[in-house]
């Protein structure tokens, strides 16, 4: 990525300037190397990208759903068609490792095809009348226009899963990418522009949390999908209650791995690893807390803490390179200040905890893959989400135990537990309270054609993804259909 790209904003099918702030967009790995700049939309960008995502809705929602998911699967061949490159430009924006960058470009190609087969499924339910001559049909209508607000850390996929339901249910959109990475945001609107959707059906704009504001508040969205911190998620909800405007948000993630007595510790500690420290440590149902029961203790935090200082930590486009930097300068900041904070309160350091230097390392925004053991749950990292690479390590006394301590955290995304015992697998499918469960294999991870989301703290509003998308992108409307005549009572009647 030798040229710097111009950032702009898709408003009625035609890219244009900004006329807001200066973004200038830079490389984690060497953050004096500019990939993109250009200037943030204002609320006026916001009223002119709403209202033609109003005019353009009503033409979308009475195209006949096979076209408009012909529009979704061109769109998926264009994303994949385009996977290397991007997946490298992605990698350079982030930080996530290349093959990471690579996957996630497929991923949203899988899920935009995905999206595109809901026109071949069931579209509405039939049911029985207790009325002759009658029958109660329910059909789904869009919702009308969303508002779509998505983070960082998966700058494709996250988009993906929430327009390609949006609109394949026949919805506008108007979508805030998160500030820090636009470039894949302008790829994926320019591919599905590309692949015939009809102009202000989706409008990108590149911004700044305060305009964002305005359009979460804009009096023409009809209904916010939103991804990120559970402050803002709340502030989002608390904002369009008032309004009556529905809200679907996943936010944050204290993710736990429990590993019992008679688990496959080799198997643990390698789903461990990549729970914790693929992207950095930067998804939201990345493995943060780890619960070993103390037979296995020993030996399994060894493993953990050897293979996490094997890791290869360096530029993401290089060959070998495990894991790279961290999003932004600011997020290493958080991230190294709850890193002394856990020290300061008694946390043994295992693996990592110091910070870097000099050289590469010093001069981009990384930090080594860090697991600290805790003395006692009472340490903030235990609790807060630092979202980044940082395991932190508390020992159980027996099962239950260690599925109360998995328990113990007002996030509810995702959790792990490996045994090979069923009776305590099924204990935890009982017990855990989350929105995803993985049993001997990691927290993290999600499939288009299943639902995705979390509780407690963790979630707000219907599932993403699979066809629980279907319960936010539209409503039902149940029709009563009976003919305009009086019914036949049938012979002798």
């Amino acid at each position: 990525m030798t040229a710097i790209r111009q950032l702009q904003n898709l408003v009625d099918g035609r890219w244009q300037d900004g006329q807001g702030d200066h973004l200038v967009d830079v490389n984690p790995t060497r953050p004096t190397e500019r990939l993109a700049e250009g200037r943030c939309a204002t609320t006026h960008d916001v009223d002119a990208a709403v209202a033609a995502a109003r005019r353009a809705q009503v033409g979308w929602a009475h195209t006949p759903h096979h076209e408009r998911a012909a529009v979704l699967t061109r769109a998926a061949g264009l994303v994949d068609a385009s996977a290397e490159q991007w997946g490298e430009e992605l990698a350079a924006e982030e930080g996530k490792t290349r093959a990471e960058g690579v996957g996630e470009i497929r991923r949203a190609a899988q899920i935009l095809r995905y999206c595109a087969g809901e026109a071949d499924r069931e579209a509405g339910e039939l049911f029985s009348s207790p009325r002759r001559g009658e029958r109660i049909l329910v059909t789904r209508r869009p919702v009308g226009v969303v508002a779509v607000v998505t983070p960082f850390n998966f700058p494709i996929a996250i988009p993906a899963w929430k327009i390609a339901p949006a609109l394949s249910y026949g919805n506008a959109v108007v979508w805030k990418p998160a500030s820090a990475i636009p470039i894949l945001g302008m790829r994926l609107a320019q591919a599905l522009h590309d692949a015939g959707l009809p102009a202000g059906v989706l409008n990108l704009l590149v911004t700044t949390g305060r305009t964002g504001t305005h359009l979460i508040d804009h009096p023409g969205i009809d209904a916010v999908t939103f991804t990120g911190s559970t402050g803002v998620g709340r502030s989002i909800a608390a904002s369009c209650a008032g309004r009556g405007v529905p809200v679907q948000a996943e936010m944050g993630g204290k993710n736990a791995a429990v590993v019992l007595a008679d688990a496959d510790l080799e198997l643990a500690a390698d789903q461990v690893l990549l729970g914790a420290f693929s992207s950095s440590g930067q998804k939201c149902t990345a493995t943060s807390r780890l619960i070993v029961e103390k037979p296995v203790a020993d030996d399994l935090i060894a493993k953990v803490a050897r293979k996490a200082q094997a890791l290869v930590v360096g530029d993401p486009l290089a060959a070998g390179t495990e894991m790279g930097p961290l999003v932004s300068a600011g997020a290493r900041r958080t991230v190294r200040d709850g890193i002394e904070a856990a020290l300061a309160q008694g946390a043994r350091p295992v693996a990592g905890a110091d910070a870097y230097s000099d050289g590469d390392l010093a001069e981009g925004y990384f930090v080594a893959p860090t697991v600290l053991e805790l003395p006692s749950r009472d340490l903030d990292v235990w609790r807060e989400e630092l979202f980044g690479p940082v395991l932190a390590v508390l020992r159980a006394d027996d099962p239950g135990t260690a599925l109360e301590l998995a328990n113990d955290s007002a996030f509810g995304l995702s959790a792990a537990i490996f045994t090979n015992d069923l009776s305590r697998a099924l204990d935890a499918v009982e017990d855990l309270d989350v929105g995803v469960l993985h049993v001997n294999s990691e927290t993290s991870g999600a499939d288009p054609h299943v639902p995705f989301g979390g509780a407690k703290h963790s979630g707000y509003g219907p599932k993403e993804q699979g066809r629980a998308s279907r319960e936010f992108f539209t409503h039902m409307t149940t029709v009563y259909l009976r003919g305009g005549q009086e019914p036949s009572r049938g012979p002798g009647r």
